[in-house]
């Protein structure tokens, strides 16, 4: 490889789930890391907080990469390593999944002729290399390819979609080595009750009202609410050794989840930071997390819940823009089994970027 460094690649921008960015073929980045991650900060525009320079939306929902290529795994069609490209800081981050930019790696994969279509519905095996946990996308298509049309709606999405349904198996303790890291439903950090939990993405789960917060936030109101944001960010500072973490200060988790009781009819009510910023609505595997969260006896979530019967439990997850719902199946011992969700996704562009 010449030592110039990378100056263009071919890219599709997509919106998978409430997020959008821009999803690779592993063999169109630089294999070196580090020139990799240089050339995804100039093609979003990073480190500046409007992002003016490049195709990033001066948000973290918006400033997102999927890198994807094609399996030898058995049973796995593509793997998928996404990563997080920070807005105002020279940084881009592996250390978790996200499962809004998921919802569009079948579709890609699709399009880039990893996975042949099978009739109507296409089930494409993911393998997330970030956590090397296994999800299965079923997508929508005719002629071969991808349909993007639909009647599907998620909140956080204006109008309509085809439906990319996500199925989700084997997520606990997939950053942190167990579903609950200290074995604990409940810690005690700087005296506010919280659950460390990994059911797909580390997330910290504690009653808003612990931290000065009512729960029924706006976004715009959390990020102003400066004695909230540090409290919370000292407790997330304190958690993330106990979580198997380590030093988090710089990293992108544990998300830090404020909930309180359900307002509009569902299971519960989320206000999410990830971690740093309100989030306008909530991750896939965040609100899985949080779900899951609310089964476990005893914890602030489950105490602020309201807990469908059965052992095939749709809650919904309450948050700044509507709400998500999560269908969780649990064993006779009230342990989640599989966790899925519908999220729909959307073909931006198809061509090459320039850094």
């Amino acid at each position: 490889m010449s030592d110039a460094p990378m100056t263009s690649a071919r890219v599709m921008w997509m919106r998978g789930g409430t997020s959008k960015g821009g999803y690779f073929l592993a063999e169109d980045l630089p294999t070196d890391r580090a020139e990799r991650d240089a050339f995804l900060l100039r093609i979003m525009g990073s480190p500046d907080e409007r992002q003016i320079d490049g195709m990033g939306g001066a948000d973290p929902l918006t400033s997102k990469v999927a890198v994807i290529r094609k399996s030898d795994r058995k049973g796995i069609d593509v793997g998928y390593l996404f990563l997080q490209v920070f807005v105002d800081q020279a940084l881009v981050s592996d250390a978790q999944n996200c499962g809004n930019i998921l919802a569009g790696v079948g579709p890609f994969a699709i399009e880039r002729g990893l996975v042949a279509a099978t009739g109507q519905q296409t089930r494409v095996a993911i393998f997330m290399e970030n956590t090397a946990q296994t999800a299965v996308a079923t997508v929508e298509t005719s002629g071969g390819m991808p349909v993007y049309s639909g009647d599907a709606r998620i909140d956080g999405v204006p109008g309509t979609a085809a439906p990319v349904p996500l199925e989700f198996r084997d997520t606990a303790g997939s950053s942190c080595g167990a579903l609950l890291p200290t074995g604990n439903a409940v810690d005690i950090i700087n005296d506010v009750r919280c659950t460390l939990i990994d059911n797909g993405m580390p997330c910290i789960v504690m009653k808003a009202e612990d931290v000065g917060a009512t729960g029924c936030e706006s976004r715009e109101q959390l990020d102003a609410a400066e004695e909230v944001k540090a409290r919370i960010e000292a407790i997330r500072l304190a958690a993330g050794e106990r979580m198997n973490l380590g030093d988090v200060a710089e990293k992108s988790v544990p998300k830090m989840m404020l909930v309180a009781a359900p307002r509009n009819g569902g299971a519960i009510t989320v206000r999410s930071f990830i971690p740093k910023r309100a989030h306008a609505s909530v991750g896939v595997l965040a609100a899985v997390t949080v779900a899951t969260a609310c089964l476990i006896e005893d914890s602030p979530a489950a105490e602020v819940a309201d807990i469908p019967e059965g052992n095939r439990k749709t809650m919904s997850v309450e948050h700044p823009t509507g709400e998500t719902t999560c269908v969780m199946e649990v064993d006779d011992g009230g342990n989640v089994t599989s966790a899925a969700m519908l999220r729909t996704a959307r073909k931006l562009m198809d061509g090459e970027i320039f850094a």
